[in-house]
């Protein structure tokens, strides 16, 4: 997925803002300590995503770069 976004700096600005979105607020007291997007977040992000119960094996991959590119580019399009 890196590779995928080094070729395209016409969206690291989105990505960044988008990214920084995810962030919860007040990350830093909550356990693990790291800015990670809420799990019932993301587990609902993917099942409505790529349908099924949001459960991957070591087969499949949760989001592929072609995925995040189409999504940065729908949102720079269209920014919130």
């Amino acid at each position: 997925m890196a590779g995928a976004m080094l070729r395209r700096p016409d969206l690291w600005t989105t990505a960044l803002r988008s990214g920084g979105g995810l962030v919860p607020r007040r990350w830093w007291r909550r356990s693990p300590f790291l800015p990670l997007p809420d799990q019932r977040w993301l587990h609902f992000r993917l099942v409505t995503a790529y349908g099924g119960d949001g459960r991957f094996d070591g087969d499949t991959t949760p989001m592929r770069a072609g995925d995040l590119i189409v999504w940065l580019e729908w949102r720079k399009r269209f920014p919130v």
